[in-house]
């Protein structure tokens, strides 16, 4: 098929690749001009692994294209994604400014039938609203809309650092369609993806879209309740880890979604549970769960901050002293860091007036771009024993391989006081304190 991929965010490139490589022809839009040069250059606006082997391949292949032109990516298409962002409003609603500016450039350039897929994230009735937006268009040039456009709900469900897998070898694919003939086309798209199981769901509009928001805010339900737990462990001496195998063995519980931590970040689940939040307020059905979860999320770094701070006497106790941050993605293997905990950490401790100095392994330049101006008082570390030298604390906020088994005899020489807060969890108490470290961790006794 000819599919058109609007927005190379990313849910696009990753979406626009993978069904390059299973033999489509896929033409990936962005208005942004240098981001397409860059993208024919091979060069990644995004760290995700996989994926610069993929674009590269399907480029070289010609099969994946790449243009700042909707006409161009539009002709001949028989499907077209939006995959544009739908970043917060103030009031938490998703702004839908992106995806409905598409849609109307869509009516009024499109000139045969397809179907124009929303894969954004989007709340419940934003496909009708990319439906009328089109055929707005399509009437305003005395065409049929009913002779050329259908829509249709497709969310997308990729996690960050293994979306090229996800994409690749999907565990559900949801659509959401008015008939079945649009249903059979995406199936026939996606069947390539399912050979040994299929695994295609189909569904109305409305529960489509709703589908994404509803799996987000289960998963950051499981990790809020977590992180509560875990609070109350460390009020009671009990274990986390103790406490996640036992809940983890249970078959109607399962294991995934059970870690203790900052809290969740990242470009979904914190903006997801809002958006679902304020659905139920307009539609006059309050999400309690939901409300728990996002309150709990956001107590949940400002608890691990007050043992940072109280470690040091107040926060009057870290001026001046120097500080080792390990992480500033919101979890591992992406560079994203949007609403990552570790930034709230950063700037709470530059406010307090403690020397950073921070490394990641591939998130360092995403998180100067997102700190601005305070960017300039941090100390970009080379390594993660670079950010450990002098420093009166160390703390851990993503979890990267790199970081689980490292030299702890090293890390003391380094350090002037040997105190690690251990954000992820990631290493047992009883060893590291054996080193002579004091540590703290998230509900471990």
């Amino acid at each position: 098929m000819r599919i058109c991929v609007v927005g190379t965010g990313y849910v696009g490139l990753v979406s626009g690749s993978c069904l390059a490589d299973v033999g489509n022809t896929v033409w990936c839009v962005d208005r942004n001009e240098a981001k397409v040069a860059a993208l024919k250059r091979h060069e990644m606006p995004i760290f995700e692994p996989g994926l610069e082997e993929v674009v590269k391949r399907n480029e070289d292949e010609g099969r994946l294209y790449f243009t700042s032109r909707l006409a161009e990516g539009l002709k001949d298409a028989e499907i077209c994604f939006i995959t544009v962002d739908t970043p917060p409003g103030g009031d938490g609603r998703a702004d839908l400014t992106n995806v409905l500016a598409v849609a109307r450039e869509v009516g009024e350039l499109l000139d045969h039938p397809a179907v124009v897929v929303t894969k954004s994230t989007v709340p419940v009735g934003t496909t009708f609203k990319v439906k009328a937006a089109v055929a707005d268009g399509l009437t305003k040039r005395n065409l049929d809309p009913d002779k050329l456009l259908s829509v249709a709900s497709n969310p997308e469900f990729l996690k960050e650092g293994d979306a090229v897998n996800d994409f690749m070898k999907p565990d559900r694919v949801i659509v959401g369609v008015e008939t079945e003939e649009v249903g059979d086309k995406l199936h026939a798209l996606y069947t390539p993806l399912m050979r040994r199981q299929d695994r295609f769901m189909r569904m109305s509009v409305q529960s489509a879209e709703l589908a994404k928001y509803a799996a987000n805010s289960m998963l950051a339900t499981r990790i809020s309740f977590m992180n509560e737990m875990a609070r109350l462990c460390d009020a009671v001496g009990a274990d986390i880890g103790d406490i996640r195998h036992a809940l983890g063995s249970d078959p109607r519980i399962g294991p995934d979604f059970l870690y203790s931590g900052l809290g969740y970040g990242g470009s979904c689940f914190p903006k997801d549970t809002k958006a679902v939040i304020n659905l139920g307020a307009e539609n006059a059905s309050k999400l309690t769960v939901v409300e728990a979860a996002d309150r709990t999320n956001d107590e949940q770094r400002e608890w691990f901050w007050r043992k940072i701070e109280s470690r040091f006497g107040g926060a009057t106790g870290l001026a001046d002293r120097h500080v080792g941050v390990w992480g500033l993605a919101f979890k591992a293997n992406t560079d994203d860091v949007r609403f990552a905990p570790a930034l709230y950490i950063v700037e709470r401790l530059l406010a307090a007036g403690a020397k950073v100095a921070a490394y990641d392994p591939v998130a360092m330049e995403t998180a100067r771009a997102a700190m601005g101006e305070a960017a300039s008082r941090v100390r970009w570390a080379r390594s993660c024993y670079d950010a450990a030298e002098g420093a009166s604390a160390l703390v851990v906020c993503t979890e990267w391989r790199e970081f689980r088994s490292p030299d702890f005899a090293k890390i003391k020489a380094l350090m002037k006081e040997p105190a690690i807060f251990d954000g992820r969890n990631l290493y047992d108490p009883k060893l590291v304190r054996s080193q002579g470290f004091e540590y703290t961790g998230v509900g471990r006794s």
